[in-house]
């Protein structure tokens, strides 16, 4: 019996490998510039307990011991990092440079970056400031730094998009990626965000690479900021794909605005699902036309209509 298992084993250890020799490109063998996207999660939590000290990691931090604790947690970043980037390099139009080279490249990148620190947080202090005073149930910003899934995805999609801008390869969507899956805002590190962004509860929201947002733009759950038609594939990598929305718009919930040449102007309101594929005027309010609710009452077997009713607010109807 042990022979006739081991012998089944054996066509199936056999099986696997001929698929790795017929599918390469899904492969890793004999590298050791493979990514740790453990290390690299661990890289951000450290970020994030220097955008907000206090608020995540050490606490019971003092104005007399910041300077040390920021620099013992840049110490950790910085060395970390310059690794990770030395090995994403190698992913990139880098793999010709000896390893000295790419080292020093990654240790310039690392640095590059973590000096942009205090204007991200001069960004995150805006989207602080938005979240609390757009937001009715907000009690504090303590609770919004600690607490709110869309702070924490525009936290991460913020630092890692410094990170893309200086063309670092992977590590950015690793990052964003990873606030994917833990908050459900799917926002691409190459977007262009300005400062005061909302996103309001946040399940569900797409912000796909080519978009551009404004200041003082509010999004709600469940919102696609999208492309028009992806079949061109690789084809289409350098076009303009996604919208453009402009300062002071608000987008509620389930609404789609895609297309690259799509243009929200300033003061927009598009509301709750409506599917929007071209430009939309300034100072304009866009809703789906009211739907019609049907009640079945218990006391009569019958079907009841009432439309549903609201005050006029729509400026296009759609």
């Amino acid at each position: 019996m042990a022979q006739v298992i081991d012998t089944r084993m054996k066509y199936l250890v056999n099986s696997l490998v001929k698929s790795y020799e017929d599918h390469g490109e899904i492969i890793k063998i004999d590298t050791g510039n493979q990514l740790n996207r453990g290390i690299i999660i661990d890289i951000l939590d450290k970020l994030r307990c220097l955008i907000f000290p206090g608020y995540f990691g050490r606490k019971n931090i003092s104005f007399g011991t910041v300077e040390y604790y920021a620099g013992e947690l840049l110490e950790e970043v910085s060395y970390g990092l310059s690794r990770q980037i030395s090995r994403s390099l190698r992913h990139g139009k880098d793999v010709a440079l000896g390893e000295d080279e790419v080292l020093k490249k990654a240790e310039e990148l690392s640095f590059a970056f973590l000096s942009r620190l205090p204007e991200i947080r001069d960004r995150l202090a805006t989207d602080v400031s938005a979240a609390f005073d757009g937001d009715p149930a907000a009690y504090s910003r303590d609770e919004i730094i600690s607490s709110y899934p869309g702070l924490y995805a525009i936290t991460v999609y913020r630092l890692a998009h410094e990170l893309y801008s200086l063309k670092v390869p992977l590590i950015p969507r690793i990052m964003t990626e990873h606030a994917h899956s833990l908050t459900g805002v799917d926002i691409h590190p190459g977007a262009d965000i300005g400062p005061h962004f909302f996103i309001d509860h946040g399940t569900g929201i797409v912000i796909g690479e080519t978009t551009i947002i404004g200041s003082h733009v509010k999004v709600y759950q469940g919102v696609t900021l999208g492309a028009l038609s992806t079949r061109g594939g690789q084809a289409l990598k350098e076009a303009k794909r996604h919208p453009t929305i402009e300062d002071h718009v608000t987008i509620y919930s389930g609404a789609s605005i895609l297309g690259g040449a799509t243009v929200i102007g300033e003061g927009v309101v598009i509301g709750s699902n409506a599917f929007v594929t071209k430009s939309v005027p300034e100072k304009t309010r866009v809703s789906v036309k009211n739907p019609e609710l049907q009640f079945k009452t218990a006391e009569r077997n019958q079907w009841e209509h009432q439309e549903f009713l609201q005050e006029p607010f729509w400026d296009y109807v759609i």
